[in-house]
């Protein structure tokens, strides 16, 4: 099995209830493929380096993946025939992959997120540190202090 990267552009103007069938079918794709779906990372609306479709802007989601070049086609059959969809583009990450490995890098970063939500942010202050750096310094020398 291979894994695969895959980064497609929006239409921006779509809603978040419209754009949610949009995953559900990638969803149901790579599970009629036999594929894995490593992550779903959604980058969020950005400004297009050039206009596509007549569109200034785009909402950019990338896809990691585990699955065939059948699910590949599959993909990208889809998007071709979806108006929604702007621009996309799949790399091949890694010819042969181990699932098991995988599967577990999925559960370490799902575990790291539950850690974060779970613990505030405890960094302290830049303002603190700042002041205790400017009480070491000597003072710059001006005609007063001589």
């Amino acid at each position: 099995m291979r894994r695969y990267e895959t980064i497609f552009i929006a239409d921006n103007d779509l809603s978040e209830e419209d754009r949610s069938p949009i995953f559900e079918k990638l969803k149901d794709l790579i599970q009629q493929h036999n594929g894995l779906l490593v992550m779903v990372e959604e980058w969020g609306s950005k400004k297009l380096a050039y206009e596509i479709k007549k569109k200034a802007r785009g909402y950019y989601v990338r896809l990691d993946y585990c699955g065939s070049g059948v699910l590949v086609n599959e993909i990208e059959r889809f998007f071709r025939i979806d108006d929604r969809i702007l621009k996309y583009m799949t790399v091949l990450l890694d010819k042969d992959v181990d699932i098991e490995a995988v599967k577990e890098e999925i559960a370490k970063a799902e575990e790291t997120q539950t850690d974060e939500a779970e613990s505030p942010d405890e960094t302290p202050d830049a303002e603190p540190d700042s002041e205790s750096n400017a009480a070491d310094e000597p003072e710059p020398e001006t005609l007063e202090n001589k």
